[in-house]
């Protein structure tokens, strides 16, 4: 293209320099341009690969200093340490770790060192930290191939790696006048962790320098070899490089506009030369759009960026839409504003106020669920909804645009407004939003807000199903705080229940131990008493014997001889106490000892019901057996002779005269069943429970002219359960009892019980 006048270059000048005289500059500095851009790239990576070996240096030295300083403050602490060690007497075990915590100075185990104090065999006695994993020798921790045991401080700090995988440094110290040592341990990663840390941070400040010389190298690399040459006509480089853009150059003082060639093909002209008055293009500008309002606008409120559409006519006569976007500058020397924008065509729906844009806008208007309307900078009525419509309840003949606001507000049935909350912290003079609930209920949430061109927009939500949610969510999360705290509360009654419990249990395993101490006290006494009492018992049943039966002559008097007989009787009575009270003391301190043999319990039955026949005899009362006349069982002949004594006695003893007393034997499933049945007086159902306890009698006005300690049936029932069996009693008042004593037909005890049930349990588990 032809280079312009010179008359276009002063209108266009910047700084006191014309468009051409810019562009020799830059041509006459290029060469020294193109040159750094070849040797930039040179530059940068001599500067990388010279700051790479400093950092790898300096990470070398980091290391070896690190490791060097960490040496020389084991060392130290290590023969710190020996020296206080030295001369202490440590044969004790209890002193070695005492001996070991006042020897270390302050600081000794922190950053991962330990401190390990072994005697004469190399064994660990002592460590600090205490919860340090050191145990054994030091051999075993440090390993047997290194000299740090053998030669001491001779052998200095060494680098190891000790027996678990460790990378540690290690120091051994022999402590003077004893055959002593201490060992001090520290990992090399403690020692290297912050020497790591400052590796980590120069590379990364390297590597990020790197990059951005890179990026800056690239992007002079990338620049174009030369400078675009600019004219004052806006021809050149730069008008080949926009196609289909116009660029304009307004002169807001002046009123001059200069336009670039492609502007002038997009509006179908040939290009002209100089400038034109804007009085020109206003002419065949859209009577809608007004562009000099726009600017005057712009100018009043202090804005510099320009951006906005408006419609010309092209040569053929059709309007053509365009954008216009660009910045206002002010000359430097003259002082003059200047809009420097750049113009393109667009759709022409995107011009406001085209039918089919306005169309198009109202269309999407109508469809939102929000009630919308959009005033002027007039206070008339752009545009609003239906949504907006129905809220107020506006005729149809009212929603026109260009209505007047006073107007629409007197046609209007507001609706009624319980409560108005901001939803912002403040309110400036440009937007407001709040949330506003309606006498029915309903929430709105409206927003309003100031367009640039002074109008005011505002949009209503409904938001009624969002507030009843949230009003939902806050009574759930009330409901679960005040679960929360109950929950809380709950935990701390537990908690103090549970305490409570605690308490109780140590009570109760104190005073059980308390009352099993008492009951083998009371066992050990009676077993005791008991032994004292049958010499002396003896000797009086003895006397009173030979006194009764008169062996050395008559006794002078027939009351002497009544007065025998009821010594003799009484004693023998309290030596039968006794033995009883001997047998329970012996059966609840365990010590009593079961010599099993093959009996016949037929056997032991006729004997034992031989001893009580003439007591029965005396009192008219029955005795009958039957069942098999031998059955055999593995058993102690003397316990369970006593078990059925002391039955078939208290079945005679509780039978009213002329009754009757019957023992059946059986064997079923390998035991052997004996039932005692008598036809005493019975037994109430509430005082069963009490039988078979020690010193436990059924009070009634029969059984309280009979003597008894209560131990009978106590005996009986232990010496069954020594056996392996069970004793039942069943009975009912006044009809009699029946006492059914079950035993093993094989010698089984509660002990072997136990043991067979555990061994059958431990079977099911493993098979």
């Amino acid at each position: 293209m032809p280079r312009t006048s010179s008359a276009r270059g002063e209108s266009f000048a910047l700084a006191g320099a014309s468009w051409p005289d810019l562009h020799a500059g830059l041509r006459h500095h290029f060469p020294s341009a193109e040159r750094l851009r070849r040797i930039l790239p040179l530059l940068i990576a001599a500067f990388v690969a010279l700051a790479a070996t400093g950092l790898v240096t300096q990470i070398v030295h980091g290391k070896k200093v690190a490791l060097q300083g960490a040496e020389v403050r084991l060392a130290l602490f290590a023969d710190l340490a020996a020296v206080r060690l030295e001369g202490q007497s440590l044969a004790s075990s209890s002193n070695w770790q005492s001996a070991l915590a006042a020897s270390l100075p302050k600081g000794a185990t922190g950053d991962g060192r330990i401190a390990l104090l072994a005697d004469a065999e190399g064994q660990i006695q002592a460590r600090a930290p205490l919860d340090a994993q050191a145990n054994g020798s030091l051999l075993t921790i440090i390993g047997p191939e290194q000299p740090l045991t053998t030669f001491g401080k001779d052998a200095g700090v060494l680098r190891l790696t000790l027996t678990d995988g460790t990378d540690a440094i290690v120091t051994v110290r022999d402590i003077a006048n004893t055959d002593v040592q201490i060992a001090f341990l520290q990992p090399a990663s403690v020692v290297l962790a912050d020497w790591r840390g400052d590796a980590r941070l120069e590379i990364t400040i390297l590597v990020c320098g790197a990059l951005v010389l890179a990026l800056l190298g690239g992007s002079l690399w990338y620049l174009p070899q030369g400078t675009a040459r600019q004219d004052d006509s806006f021809a050149g480089e730069i008008i080949d490089a926009l196609p289909g853009c116009g660029v304009w150059r307004w002169n807001l003082a002046r009123g001059h506009v200069h336009w670039s060639a492609p502007m002038y093909r997009l509006l179908g002209k040939e290009p002209g030369e100089g400038a034109m008055a804007f009085a020109q293009i206003a002419g065949s500008l859209h009577p809608d759009d007004d562009l000099r309002g726009e600017i005057d606008r712009m100018l009043g409120q202090g804005e510099q960026v320009f951006d906005r559409s408006f419609r010309l006519r092209h040569a053929d006569g059709h309007w053509l839409c365009l954008r216009l976007r660009g910045h206002i500058t002010r000359a430097p020397q003259s002082g003059e504003l200047y809009l420097t924008a750049m113009a393109m065509a667009v759709d022409q729906d995107l011009i406001p106020g085209s039918v089919d844009a306005n169309a198009r806008l109202r269309d999407a208007v109508e469809t939102i669920s929000e009630a919308f309307v959009l005033w002027d900078n007039q206070n008339r009525l752009v545009m609003c909804n239906s949504k907006y419509q129905q809220f107020h309840g506006l005729p149809e003949e009212v929603v026109r645009p260009g209505s007047a606001y006073d107007e629409i507000i007197a046609s209007a049935s507001e609706p009624i407004v319980r409560k108005r909350i901001a939803v912002e912290d403040k309110d400036d003079g440009d937007s407001r939003t709040y949330e506003a609930q309606l006498e029915d209920g309903r929430w709105l949430h409206i927003n309003e807000r100031r367009t640039r061109d002074g109008g005011y927009v505002s949009v209503g939500t409904d938001v009624t199903v969002l507030k009843e949610s949230q009003q939902r969510l806050g009574e759930s999360e009330q409901q679960l705080r005040a679960s929360v705290t109950e929950l809380r509360s709950s935990r701390r009654e537990l908690e103090q229940q549970k305490q409570q419990l605690v308490d109780l249990a140590e009570k109760y395993a104190l005073e059980k131990n308390r009352a099993e101490a008492a009951n083998r006290a009371k066992s050990e006494f009676l077993a005791n008493i008991s032994h004292e009492l049958r010499t002396p018992l003896n000797a009086v049943i003895g006397f009173s014997e030979v006194m009764q039966r008169a062996l050395f002559g008559p006794l002078g008097h027939a009351k002497y001889q009544e007065y025998a007989r009821d010594i003799h009787a009484s004693g023998s009575f309290l030596l039968e106490v006794i033995n009883d009270i001997l047998d329970m003391s012996k059966i609840e301190a365990g010590r009593l000892s079961l010599d099993f043999d093959s009996v016949d319990v037929a056997d032991i039955i006729e004997d034992s019901m031989k001893v009580v026949s003439q007591a029965a005899a005396e009192r008219n009362i029955t005795l009958g057996r039957h069942g098999p006349s031998r059955l055999m069982l593995e058993a102690d002949r003397r316990a369970v002779k006593q078990v059925f004594l002391n039955l078939l006695a208290n079945a005679v003893k509780f039978t009213r005269d002329g009754g009757s007393v019957d023992v059946h034997l059986s064997r079923t499933r390998g035991h052997v069943r004996i039932a005692i049945k008598d036809t005493g007086i019975g037994i109430p159902d509430a005082d069963i429970a009490k039988l078979g306890r020690p010193f436990e009698q059924v009070e009634n006005q029969f059984s309280k002219s009979h003597q008894g300690s209560g131990l009978g049936l106590a005996i009986s029932r232990a010496l069954v359960e020594l056996h392996g069996g069970t004793l039942q009693i069943k009975s009912r008042e006044g009809q009699g009892t029946t006492v059914t004593c079950t035993l093993p037909a094989r010698a089984q005890t509660a002990e072997s019980e136990a043991e067979a049930a555990a061994a059958s349990e431990a079977q099911a588990a493993t098979g």
